[in-house]
């Protein structure tokens, strides 16, 4: 599981998203370092960088699939698979941890069905383990897009899900 992983979700893009990248890529492939910006543009674009994005940018620019590939799977800011609709994030940094944020984690996973870096099969949601957010005064936290919950046990979990459930 995690960021290299094959989503379980089929890739939707539309014709619109690939013209508007198509155009970016056409207004940029000549500057030079032109690659992590297009890839950006991309993931904008798409919310994340399939396997079909990157064949995109790698034919346009005339370079390997493999450097694409490279470049998104080394640098953190990139990600291979969609987002859900909600994206749940669960603190592991010191803090959080030694509070029992690994609890929290593990019972969103088994609530969820999923693991870090996956996306549930509706899309609804995707979850992350993620590093200190800058709230260790409310360790353990759990975030679901914007919203912060602290002071978390793992008991807390399936009453928040439930409440983005019937969203």
């Amino acid at each position: 599981m995690g960021k290299s992983t094959i989503s379980k979700i089929p890739f939707k893009g539309t014709a619109e998203q690939e013209q508007k990248l198509r155009e970016y890529i056409a207004a940029n492939k000549d500057v030079q370092g032109s690659l992590m910006p297009i890839m950006q543009e991309a993931q904008e674009i798409y919310g994340y960088l399939p396997i079909e994005v990157q064949k995109i940018i790698a034919d346009s620019l005339n370079i390997p699939l493999e450097e694409v590939y490279g470049v998104a799977t080394f640098y953190a800011q990139f990600t291979l698979n969609p987002k859900g609709q909600y994206r749940i994030g669960v603190c592991l940094g010191t803090a959080c941890y030694v509070k029992g944020s690994q609890n929290v984690f593990d019972k969103a996973c088994s609530e969820l069905g999923i693991g870090s870096g996956d996306v549930t099969d509706d899309g609804k949601f995707s979850l992350e383990a993620t590093r200190c957010i800058g709230c260790c005064g409310l360790a353990p936290v759990m975030t679901v897009n914007d919203d912060v919950y602290g002071r978390l046990t793992a008991d807390d979990v399936p009453k928040i899900l439930e409440k983005y459930k019937n969203m």
